[in-house]
Parts: structure tokens; C-alpha cells; sequence
């Protein structure tokens, strides 16, 4: 098996499931409603509305990273703000993140491996570190969603 698959298969479990650390992100997410997103239980943390738009901007800008785009990290929208918190639009939300994290994979999977290690001009990181980064982000928000709906979201 090449580093791409095994790569590409653990975005996938740390996305959608089958995780050896507990709930994927879409795990994690199951049966939330609009007004749990936007629910802050522990004040000073994000919403794990807030969160999901977090992954949601750093999956695309890893994607577009590896797609060969060049732009600074200050160019990404970090938190981004939640439109409103309709049922509609926590729906839309949900359906944007997994499409971001296929686009990723899909992105991933097509990577040629030979570049792996070759940390492109201008940048501190390869695109392994980057892969590998954005599973352990993945992740990391995962755990969160989760203690965020433990304590009442």
C-alpha cells in the first residue's frame, strides 16, 4: 500500500469514520441541531458551529495548498462568522464540510507521492506535514464537538 492511500484512508476515518481514536468529525456531528451548533455551554469556548466552519476553512486551505496555490495563512478566514442559525443553514454548513473533506481527499489521492517530502518555495512545510497535520486537526475538533455535546450543546 503507497503512503498516498494509507494517507488518504486516514482522512477518511478521521472524517467520516472507523476512527482508532473514538468519533470522526461526521461522528461527532451526528444528530446535532441548529440550536446545539450554536449552543456555547462553556463560554469562552467556540460553538461547535464556530468549529465546524474552522475545519471547514482549513480543509480548503490545505486543499488548495497541495493543489499547487500559494497564498499566505493570513489569507484564510480563521473563525468564520455563522450566517444565521436556521436549521436550513446548520444543513448547508454540515453539507459544505463534507464536501470540503471529500475535495480534500480527492486532492490527497491524486497527489504524486515523489513530492511528498519536497517542501514547496516560500513554505516551512511539505505536503506530508500538511497531510498529516489536517488529520490530527481533524481530529483534535473532533474531540471537541464531542466534550461540547457532553457538557449540553
Amino acid at each position: 500500500m503507497s503512503e498516498i492511500i494509507r494517507i488518504t484512508e486516514q482522512l477518511r476515518r478521521a472524517h467520516e469514520g472507523e476512527a482508532w481514536h473514538g468519533p470522526s468529525v461526521r461522528e461527532a456531528l451526528l444528530k446535532v441541531s441548529a440550536a446545539k451548533a450554536a449552543a456555547k455551554p462553556i463560554p469562552s469556548a467556540h460553538s461547535i458551529w464556530e468549529i465546524t466552519l474552522h475545519i471547514i476553512s482549513w480543509d480548503d486551505a490545505v486543499r488548495r495548498w497541495l493543489a499547487g496555490q500559494n497564498f499566505p495563512s493570513t489569507d484564510i478566514d480563521d473563525w468564520p462568522a455563522i450566517p444565521d442559525t436556521s436549521e436550513a443553514e446548520w444543513a448547508e454548513t454540515v453539507a459544505r464540510l463534507e464536501a470540503g473533506q471529500r475535495a480534500l481527499r480527492a486532492v490527497v489521492a491524486d497527489f504524486d507521492a515523489s513530492n511528498l517530502m519536497r517542501t514547496p518555495p516560500g513554505k516551512t512545510n511539505s505536503p506530508y506535514v500538511l497531510m498529516l497535520g489536517i488529520i490530527q486537526h481533524a481530529i483534535y475538533h473532533a474531540g471537541q464537538i464531542s466534550l461540547l455535546r457532553k457538557a449540553g450543546a
